[in-house]
This record gives C-alpha cells, structure tokens and sequence, in this order.
C-alpha cells in the first residue's frame, strides 16, 4: 500500500473496547504486573491472532537484561518476526499495557503487526514519570509513526486507563 495508511486517529480520549479486548488487555496488565513484581519496569504485551489466541507474551526487561531497549512490545516483535510470516502478522494484534513508544511502535510496524491495543496513553505515562531517569518518557506517541508508514496500522487506546494507570502507581517515584 502506497501513500497515508488508514490509522484509528482518535488519540485523547478514554476508548470502550470489544470484550474480548479487554480481556487481553487485562491479561496485557497481568503482565506488566509480572514484570514489576520481577524488578523490571511495569509494562507488558501479548501478541493474538484474528480469533484472539495468544500467540506471545512479554514482559519488560529492561533492568534484568540491563539494556534500555528491552521493552516488552520489541522482545515481542522480534520473536514474532521470527516465528510468523509477514501475512499473519498482518492479522494479528499488538496488545500492550501502554501505548507503544516510538521504538517499539517501528518495530511493530516492520513485523508487520496489523493492529495495536494499548492501556495508558504515553502523554499519560510522560505525566507519572516525569524526568524520571530510568524511562525518559518521549511526547510522542504510535500514531504518528504508524502515520508516517506505508501499510495501515489500526490503533485503539487509551482503553482501561484506571486500571493501566494503576500498574505504575508508587513505581516511579
């Protein structure tokens, strides 16, 4: 596909998801809470086919890999594009505890993840960090490097944001 891609624009307010959704965004939480509880920065994401299987799960690793490029949704695209073709990636959605930053929005847009469903918006991350040393939170969020790419990427977020905000709750103060 040449040209602008179709992308979800609606950025700033609350989403209401479909059930099953929610469901694996919940379970998106459910693993950034792990990754907490393991000493990594709180953020997951999960990787389901059209049906909703899950085919993948990450977690965060940042401080147990010690390399600040370990986000949970890059360890996720790079395994998925090294186990699935290009045509189920493309059917696939990207579920992740919050919205990809510009780094792992590229990546998931080189594997050729078709959709993306995200928690806390990174405005909203950037106002729960603030100058925090160990995540340098950017004012940019998915959309536009989905935006700026050849192939449609549908975003839908922020969804459940009380409950993705809660996950950071004491972590970056």
């Amino acid at each position: 596909m040449r040209g602008r891609p179709a992308v979800d624009a609606a950025a700033g307010d609350e989403q209401q998801l479909a059930e099953d959704d929610e469901l694996l965004l919940r379970r998106a939480l459910a693993l950034a809470r792990r990754a907490r509880a393991a000493g990594n920065h709180p953020f997951g994401a999960l990787l389901a086919d059209g049906s909703g299987a899950v085919l993948l799960e990450a977690g965060n690793e940042v401080v147990s890999a010690r390399d600040p490029t370990a986000h949970a949704e890059l360890l996720l695209a790079r395994a998925a594009g090294r186990r699935y073709a290009p045509d189920v990636l493309s059917a696939c959605s990207l579920f992740s505890s919050t919205e990809p930053c510009a780094m792992c929005a590229g990546a998931a847009y080189w594997v050729g993840i078709g959709r993306v469903v995200y928690g806390l918006a990174e405005a909203q991350l950037l106002e729960l960090t603030g100058a925090h040393g160990e995540n340098p939170t950017m004012r940019l969020g998915c959309r536009p490097v989905f935006g700026a790419g050849q192939r449609a990427t549908t975003v839908l977020g922020p969804a459940l944001v009380a409950e993705a905000r809660a996950v950071h709750e004491g972590f970056w103060g």
